[in-house]
């Protein structure tokens, strides 16, 4: 017993059994051979003597499993023909003057009461402050801090963000506050009658000047009109992947948009820049539209800035 000890603390520090241990596997190595032969032989039977029923079955089986194949198949056929579809209509954007520039999300804060992330574009990239910013869906949010490399997104739930959208299907205009929920938003002070239903579309007006007309943003998801009180209350679900998405769509319209330099879309008078130079516009600035508030005791930053 105290030589096995020692030879298993010897082989254990020092490694020296293990050519024994490797020779010991080539001999036994028949005999591990000839006790493993009866389930080898039986799984041979097995396979060689399958009913024919069996195999019917099994090949009706790899049947319809090669018609699924060729199923999903023809879906992936359709959804790159949709996919070229959508890449035609971000091409039309250029056309009716806005320009774009995919970025990436590198960071998301942390912060349970602050709901804004970080992108891999900056003003060497011709990013500005107030700028917008969408997903493959809608309206994720708006630039409110910039730096060379990187600029930090403050997206449309955050508590302190302010958009002004209208009612798709006939055009009422309100105000969607951030809830600091990821997936709601409020839209306050829209009287009872207010003609307004679970599931409209709600799209950015273009007031203010800091979005673009037309983007989606929100869909409706409850209406509640209590008898005796002056407003509604109406929530919405944001139609943008704020939990999800990785890639972010940062837009230049068309009084906005830089000359392009090369692919980084640095503009000539500096990044960020009109095309005098100044700097960029407060919501409800030039077009005289007033800056949306709150009206609840919170001061919600006029569409997102600080």
């Amino acid at each position: 017993m105290v030589v096995s000890i020692a030879l298993m603390v010897v082989d254990h520090r020092q490694h020296h059994l293990e050519g024994i241990r490797a020779t010991l596997a080539v001999v036994l190595s028949p005999l591990t051979f000839v006790v493993d032969l009866p389930a080898t032989v039986s799984r041979w039977a097995s396979e060689s003597l399958a009913s024919r029923s069996e195999l019917q079955n099994r090949n009706r089986s790899l049947e319809r499993e090669n018609l699924l194949l060729q199923a999903k198949q023809q879906k992936m056929a359709a959804l790159e023909a949709e996919n070229m579809r959508l890449r035609n209509l971000l091409d039309s954007s250029f056309k009716i003057g806005d320009r774009v520039l995919i970025a990436e999300l590198v960071a998301v804060d942390l912060d349970p009461y602050r709901q804004q992330v970080l992108i891999n574009k900056g003003t060497s990239s011709g990013v500005y402050e107030g700028q917008p910013v969408l997903d493959a869906n809608a309206v994720m949010g708006q630039v409110t801090h910039v730096n060379p490399l990187t600029a930090t997104v403050l997206l449309i739930t955050d508590a302190r963000h302010a958009l002004p959208v209208q009612v798709n299907r006939n055009g009422l205009r309100t105000v969607a506050l951030g809830t600091g929920r990821i997936n709601l938003l409020e839209l306050p002070h829209l009287p009872n009658n207010a003609d307004i239903r679970v599931g409209d579309l709600l799209i950015t007006s273009g007031l203010g000047g800091r979005f673009p007309p037309g983007y989606p943003v929100a869909e409706v998801v409850s209406v509640e009109q209590e008898p005796g009180q002056p407003f509604a209350v109406v929530r919405a679900r944001p139609l943008a992947h704020l939990d999800r998405t990785r890639e972010a769509l940062l837009v230049w319209t068309l009084d906005r948009a830089p000359p392009l330099i090369g692919a980084s879309g640095a503009t000539e008078d500096g990044p960020g820049k009109g095309a005098e130079g100044d700097e960029p516009a407060t919501a409800g600035e030039g077009d005289g539209a007033p800056t949306p508030t709150a009206g609840d005791g919170r001061e919600p930053v006029a569409e997102g800035t600080e």
